[in-house]
């Protein structure tokens, strides 16, 4: 076995480990390093706390917005149902309006067509009752010129002035 060199009975090896736990006591005691390391963690603890609260709140105010949304999507669908209730009504006055207002126009034509009819009836008996007097005029004064003449008229007159005296 070879032998190491030592020195104060630590080999190479034991004083690496001495010099480790000398910086390593320098660092605990001379630089601070767990008040810092402490420090930089709860430096650390409080950011994380700050953003889970702002998280919190952000989510807080999202349910809220949420909320808000759908109160205002609810009143909408409500107004919305009552706005078409509302155009039903309406709809259903207009086309019985409108049917009211059909059933009177047809009254009215029907009226006004048998008023036509009527004035036509009228006026095709007035055309017939004339051509029936003229003609009626026409053949009386034939019957007459036919049956009467000059004698016949004479007769006639001194009949008649006979009849006056």
């Amino acid at each position: 076995m070879e032998h190491e060199p030592t020195l104060l009975h630590l080999t190479a090896e034991g004083w690496v480990y001495v010099a480790i736990t000398i910086f390593l006591i320098l660092l605990l005691t001379k630089f601070k390093a767990p008040s810092l390391i402490a420090g930089a963690l709860d430096k650390r603890i409080a950011d994380t706390r700050r953003a889970l609260d702002e998280a919190r709140e952000l989510r807080e105010e999202a349910e809220a917005y949420l909320a808000d949304a759908k109160a205002r999507a609810a009143a909408a669908h409500k107004d919305a149902e009552g706005i078409l209730a509302h155009a039903r009504v309406e709809a259903e006055q207009i086309v019985e309006q409108a049917r009211a207002d059909a059933d009177l126009l047809i009254e009215r034509r029907g009226k006004m067509a048998e008023d036509k009819i009527a004035a036509a009836e009228r006026s095709a008996l007035a055309d017939v009752r004339a051509k029936a007097a003229s003609a009626a005029t026409e053949a009386a004064a034939k019957l007459i010129a036919e049956r009467h003449d000059a004698t016949a008229d004479r007769k006639l007159i001194e009949e008649t002035i006979a009849g006056l005296g």
